[in-house]
């Protein structure tokens, strides 16, 4: 991937960070499913012996995220959990070295179905008790949409007040583009974190 080229999406700036944080063997989680690009992404990075854990609400974002993997041959490193993000605790079995957040809607679906700033906090928050020393959080926000502000002001406020002894925090985003451009909040563990 060119360095030119990937500044055009928020989501191809994100892999960038993350090519050195996820390793093959790796357990990772996709908080936000979706049509399956990320899970897709994530399951060809941790290789055959890792694990995807991917999350989502809509029936329709399982349908099409198993189709793409199937495609490829990458669903048997692959659970798709049909729940919010959430509940990411109830299912995810030890350290991950990444969980990776798409905030907003499902794109070509009812853009009434968004995260919602409350559960967003509470799986960000299993996020960090989940993350193994040096993993990282990677959430994309999206704002243009009713709702998207709000969570983006939540989530700020959230990472903002996290412990520099404990974590670093990191924000990315487009400073030239209108109609309210995404950003990128990572969030990198340095040490065990304690409840």
């Amino acid at each position: 991937m060119k360095l030119g080229k990937c500044l055009t999406k928020i989501t191809d700036i994100n892999k960038l960070y993350l090519e050195k944080v996820i390793n093959e063997g790796d357990i990772v989680v996709d908080a936000t499913m979706g049509n399956g690009y990320d899970t897709k992404y994530l399951a060809e990075k941790v290789g055959e012996d890792g694990f995807v854990y991917s999350f989502d609400v809509q029936e329709t974002a399982l349908k099409s995220t198993k189709k793409r993997l199937d495609k490829e041959n990458l669903s048997d490193r692959v659970k798709l959990i049909l729940d919010g993000h959430e509940n990411m605790d109830k299912y995810v079995e030890g350290e991950v070295s990444c969980v990776l957040f798409n905030l907003g809607y499902l794109p070509r679906a009812d853009h009434n179905i968004i995260t919602k700033p409350e559960t967003t906090i509470k799986a960000i928050k299993h996020s960090l008790n989940l993350l193994k020393p040096h993993g990282v959080i990677s959430i994309a926000i999206y704002t243009g949409h009713e709702g998207g502000m709000e969570e983006k002001n939540s989530v700020y406020e959230f990472v903002k007040n996290l412990d520099q002894n404990e974590f670093n925090v990191l924000e990315c985003g487009f400073i030239n583009q209108i109609n309210n451009p995404p950003q990128l909040v990572l969030i990198e563990k340095k040490k065990e974190y304690i409840k």
